[in-house]
């Protein structure tokens, strides 16, 4: 069974709620390069707008799809790895994670094939608001992963690298979206400003991010800076995407999954 585990929530006045806010944001500052904006942007530049096969790069290949079961259980979202001390989370949309024993991640995936291996769940990070209620403000969720086969020791990030996580982006920021539609054998990249549709919501003009391409990271100077999900379950034309906001609750979640120890796997 996939230990799932949720902040704990604390009842507290505003300016109480908004200094413990200031102090997660300093330690996750402070957990040694897991934040940055320091990794170049997937492939060459194109315009903006324009949705076109991403190059099988290294970037792409810290982006995967995931599957039920196996590869030929068909693949449903997206993820991507981001860096973390254990070398070993992922991040999705929450609603992605609702069937976690079955599924598996495919980093660098393309063509019917997993260049990088099969790597199954271990543990899943979801905020209160998204377990309690759905909300689309906390559709954003971590897990760990361990390889689903025998002969590979190292973990994901020391396989493929990792995403440092940018929260707290300017409303019109730039970001790259690299996604697997349902229908598509490999990711697709479309680079765009984004716009906020409410104070918790992003949103991008992108073509043909359809159904498979919710959990995609939205990459700000090669950063995690969202994942495709939230407003209606990230969107219901594909020409229009969206992303909750990474808030400080985001944050909050992603320095949980990051320090909670052991890594030992439960199963």
């Amino acid at each position: 069974m996939i230990q799932r585990f949720l902040p704990r929530k604390a009842p507290g006045r505003p300016r109480a709620r908004a200094r413990r806010a200031s102090r997660i944001l300093l330690a996750v500052t402070a957990m040694g390069g897991l934040l940055g904006l320091d990794l170049p942007e997937a492939g060459a530049a194109s315009p903006l707008g324009v949705t076109g096969e991403a190059p099988a790069d290294a970037v792409a290949g810290r982006v995967g799809a995931l599957f039920a079961g196996g590869l030929d259980g068909g693949h449903f979202c997206t993820a991507s790895v981001v860096r973390s001390p254990g070398h070993d989370l992922i991040a999705t949309a929450a609603h992605c994670l609702d069937h976690p024993d079955t599924t598996v991640f495919a980093p660098g995936y393309r063509d019917g094939e997993a260049p990088y291996g099969l790597w199954r769940l271990t543990r899943v990070y979801m905020a209160p608001g998204w377990r309690d209620g759905q909300d689309p403000d906390a559709d954003i969720a971590f897990a760990t992963v361990a390889p689903a086969g025998a002969g590979e020791t190292r973990a994901v990030e020391d396989v493929v690298g990792g995403f440092p996580v940018a929260p707290a982006q300017p409303g019109d920021v730039t970001v790259t979206v690299l996604g697997y539609p349902s229908v598509e054998d490999a990711p697709l990249r479309c680079a765009n400003a984004t716009s906020l549709f409410s104070p918790t919501q992003r949103r991008i003009d992108c073509p043909d991010l359809s159904g498979g391409t919710s959990g995609s990271p939205w990459l700000a100077g090669g950063a995690l800076a969202g994942v495709l999900g939230g407003h209606q379950g990230g969107g219901t034309v594909p020409e229009v995407s969206y992303s909750a906001v990474m808030s400080d609750g985001a944050t909050a979640l992603y320095r949980e999954a990051s320090e909670t120890a052991p890594r030992d796997d439960p199963r």
